[in-house]
Parts: structure tokens; C-alpha cells; sequence
């Protein structure tokens, strides 16, 4: 799976709460995450996030296990998440619904710059400089290329 971008640049420890609060989980309609998704760390981020990359620094996703904010960023169109390190709930809610997530070392970017991602090389390109990621397990791009959990159980079992 090869994807072409534009990176949405964020900082460190963003927690689940920042991509989408807590006070919006009282609704199951999607749209309303989509609105408010990055409200509390940056409210200009949501009206960027469909057809982003997000470039992170360290420990993205860290704070809770809901997997509403992995849901979040795929709902608004986010190709894939990038960062040196994952909270690892975070991580894994992100392969379940089927949103790419990308091991690199730090990146330093600019908002808007054109990234392009290979899924099964294992690699992030961001203004033609190149970073290798840890690859992810055979099951987990099986995940990824189904969509998430449902349709690779769907495909697969």
C-alpha cells in the first residue's frame, strides 16, 4: 500500500483526550469527532486532517485506551500516523481500524509538505527525504489493507 499526502505536523505526548475529548464521546456520530477532532491542542487542525499525514514527535496516543481517537483520525480522512513512538493501546486501536502507523525516528516537518508512505516497505518520505520504519507484522498490513478488524475477518475467516 503506497499513499501520497500532506503532513500535519504535531508535537509530543498528545494524548487521546487532545485528538478527541471526552465530552464528545457522549455521541456515537462519527461526524461530531471529525469536527472537534485536535480541539483542545490545536482547533485549526481539524479543517487539515483529510488526506494528512500526521507527523508526530514521541508517544502519540498515550493517556487512555479509547479507541475513539484512532477512530477519530481515520473518519476525517488521515492516511496514516507517523511518529518515533506510540502509546502502544493507541498503536494497536489504530491497526484495528485500519489506519496506517509508521515507527520512524523523529521527523522534523512543515505543515502541508507532500509525504508519501509504502506500507509494505516500511518506509515515510517526506519532501523527498526518506525515513525507514519498523515494518509491521504480516496480520497487522493484512488488517490494514482489510480496513481494519471487520473486514479482515470478513476476507480472511
Amino acid at each position: 500500500m503506497k499513499k501520497t499526502g500532506h503532513a500535519v505536523c504535531i508535537g509530543a505526548d498528545v494524548d487521546t483526550d487532545m485528538i478527541i475529548a471526552g465530552r464528545y464521546l457522549r455521541t456515537t456520530d462519527k461526524s461530531v469527532w471529525v469536527e472537534h477532532a485536535f480541539e483542545d491542542y490545536d482547533p485549526s487542525i481539524a479543517k487539515r486532517l483529510k488526506g494528512s499525514v500526521i507527523i508526530a514527535k514521541k508517544n502519540i496516543g498515550c493517556g487512555s485506551s479509547r479507541e475513539q481517537a484512532a477512530v477519530a483520525l481515520k473518519e476525517a480522512g488521515v492516511l496514516a500516523v507517523v511518529a518515533p513512538s506510540f502509546a502502544r493501546i493507541f498503536f494497536r486501536n489504530a491497526v484495528n481500524v485500519g489506519l496506517p502507523v509508521f515507527e520512524t525516528g523523529e521527523i522534523d516537518c512543515t505543515d502541508g509538505e507532500p509525504v508519501t508512505f509504502d506500507l509494505d516497505e516500511s518506509w515515510v518520505e517526506i519532501s523527498g527525504r526518506r525515513y525507514p520504519s519498523l515494518p509491521l507484522s504480516e496480520r497487522m498490513k493484512r488488517i490494514i489493507d482489510s480496513g481494519g478488524l471487520a473486514g479482515y475477518w470478513r476476507k480472511y475467516k
